[in-house]
């Protein structure tokens, strides 16, 4: 089931974006994502999310941004699951376009984007962390413009 987020729910989203930063992102020191811990969960309460429960837990999460999707973040365990394609999914139904950054260095989460219609449109360096990265957008075909 995905639904939005409430402030009850901070604790363990943040959690899942603490482990699942560093998991994924070995590339980037664990201390980056320690350090940005406090800033992020400030940000959250902020932005537009929406979880995903699995029997009553929460087991990933997508952040937005209007249309910048700020993450997808699935549990361990949990991921290759088709959890982070419900998300992504649940906001394609709700928003025109989306767009994205990904590192460069993560290879499955840039196949699974372009496997859901997301083309690259620049190659950037991430100024805090030396990574690069892709910008990608994806456009809903079927969406109409309101004049």
């Amino acid at each position: 089931m995905i639904r939005k987020f409430n402030s009850q729910d901070l604790a363990v989203v943040m959690q899942i974006w603490l482990k699942t930063n560093i998991e994924t992102h070995s590339f980037i020191p664990a201390a980056y994502w320690k350090n940005n811990f406090e800033e992020v969960k400030a940000a959250l309460l902020h932005a537009e999310i929406y979880v995903a429960e699995v029997d009553d837990q929460i087991v990933g999460f997508i952040g937005l941004n209007q249309t910048i999707i700020e993450g997808i973040f699935v549990k361990k365990g949990m991921r290759s699951h088709g959890i982070g394609k419900q998300l992504l999914d649940y906001v394609k139904k709700i928003k025109p376009e989306l767009q994205l950054e990904v590192y460069k260095e993560n290879p499955r989460a840039i196949k699974f984007y372009e496997r859901e219609q997301f083309i690259k449109i620049a190659e950037k360096v991430d100024e805090l962390t030396d990574a690069k990265y892709y910008e990608m957008r994806w456009k809903n075909k079927q969406h109409k413009e309101v004049t």
